[in-house]
Parts: structure tokens; C-alpha cells; sequence
């Protein structure tokens, strides 16, 4: 079974070729794990169910997280984010909302993706529209420190 961190890596690549070739989740599933991860040891084959957790919710509740990513993303419209970008705030609203990860974690593992698939500068935006969708839900005004490890 894969770590939550390899899932999360892999729900990116599944929703950023939804973004732009629009299918069925069981397409997307069958072609990333038909040819896309085909070298990786890893990958059984099958999605974890985790990854499928993910993939589900996202897919299922998109219209809401856009929703949501709209207003605490001033100035930025969500047809403009760049696709990663967009797939990442998606994945890591829903995590947020729809999970029990920690809310630190869940911004830091988007953080840390953010680092691998996109550009530098989408760091500090995707931790500023994290964070404002965290104080949001927990009615905390602890700012997030992208650099502090979780607990």
C-alpha cells in the first residue's frame, strides 16, 4: 500500500488529466495505471483506496471546493490558476473539509507538491489560500508556517 503522500502525488496527476482531457474517473484510473506509472514498483496495479477517496470526493463535491477556492482566492480566477495549481487547492479543500487529516498536514503535503509540479511562486500563493480556508473552517487565526513540520 502506498504512503498518503505517493496517493496525494498521484491524485494530482489524475485530476490535473481530468482538467484537461475531460473523462470518466475509471478512464483516467485505467490509463494512469495502464501506462502512466507503469515503471513505478509501487503501483499495484489498482488504485489504493485512499487515492480513490480522494479522487471521489474531488470529483463529486467540485463545483463546492471550486466554491469555496473562489472566495478566499482574491483576485484570481479559477479558470486562470494554472491547472496544477487549481488540482492541488482542489485536492487539499477537500482533504480539509472531508477528512480528519490534521489541517497542517494537509498543507504541507500540498505545499510540498506544489514544490515538485509547480512553480516557485505558487508556494506562498497556495499557503496564503490554504491558510485563509483553515482559519476559515477552524475559526483560528494562527497564521500556518509553510516551514514548521507538523505533529
Amino acid at each position: 500500500m502506498p504512503s498518503r503522500h505517493r496517493c496525494r502525488e498521484r491524485a494530482l496527476q489524475i485530476l490535473f488529466q481530468i482538467d484537461l482531457v475531460p473523462q470518466p474517473l475509471e478512464q483516467a484510473l485505467a490509463g494512469y495505471f495502464g501506462s502512466l506509472c507503469s515503471d513505478d514498483p509501487d503501483a499495484a496495479g489498482e488504485p489504493d483506496p485512499f487515492l480513490e477517496h480522494l479522487l471521489r470526493g474531488v470529483l463529486s463535491r467540485r463545483d463546492d471546493l471550486d466554491a469555496v477556492i473562489r472566495r478566499h482566492s482574491e483576485n484570481w480566477r479559477l479558470e486562470r490558476m494554472r491547472v496544477v495549481d487549481r488540482n492541488l487547492l482542489r485536492l487539499a479543500v477537500f482533504e480539509l473539509t472531508a477528512t480528519d487529516t490534521p489541517p497542517a498536514v494537509v498543507i504541507d503535503e500540498a505545499l510540498q507538491l506544489a514544490r515538485r509540479f509547480s512553480e516557485p511562486d505558487a508556494v506562498p500563493f497556495l499557503n496564503g489560500v490554504l491558510d485563509a480556508i483553515r482559519r476559515n473552517l477552524t475559526g483560528s487565526e494562527a497564521p500556518h508556517d509553510p516551514g514548521s513540520q507538523p505533529q
